[in-house]
């Protein structure tokens, strides 16, 4: 699968949400990211099996600030605000979400709940907030692919 033409895609706000990470798509939504000014912000979830480290790992690659609570309300709120990282539009990459989908299904469902509900809600504001996931289980067919 080619990866899509990330420089015309990821300013459409209207299209931002949650889908699976292109396969072999790294550096051209790198590349896009840059070339738009928008941060890529990528959380590594290898060792992430839990809500609490799903929460720090989260809190620490988007440098949330030091009010970040570490719960999911917390989450919420640092997502829906990012004053201490202004941009036009912001992609978040979800790298190695194996493990914890399969370890924490609940947890990992909830997390991506939020995620979805900062893009509907940055959405509003024509702001294009993205989450790609990066993850081979089949398990979660409600992901959609990017095309």
């Amino acid at each position: 699968m080619n990866a899509p033409p990330f420089h015309t895609l990821l300013p459409r706000a209207e299209r931002a949400g949650i889908y699976h990470l292109p396969y072999a798509a790294d550096l051209a939504l790198e590349e896009a990211a840059e070339s738009l000014g928008y941060p890529l912000l990528r959380l590594d979830l290898a060792r992430v099996n839990d809500r609490e480290g799903f929460l720090a790992a989260i809190g620490k690659a988007l440098d949330f600030p030091d009010w970040y609570g570490h719960n999911w309300d917390a989450l919420a709120d640092c997502l829906n605000d990012m004053s201490w990282l202004e941009a036009d539009g912001y992609v978040l990459v979800l790298d190695h979400a194996d493990a914890f989908a399969a370890a924490s299904p609940t947890d990992f469902g909830t997390a991506l709940s939020i995620l979805q509900e900062a893009s509907d809600a940055w959405r509003e504001d024509g702001v294009p907030f993205w989450t790609l996931v990066g993850i081979t289980a089949d398990g979660i067919a409600w992901l959609r692919d990017l095309e």
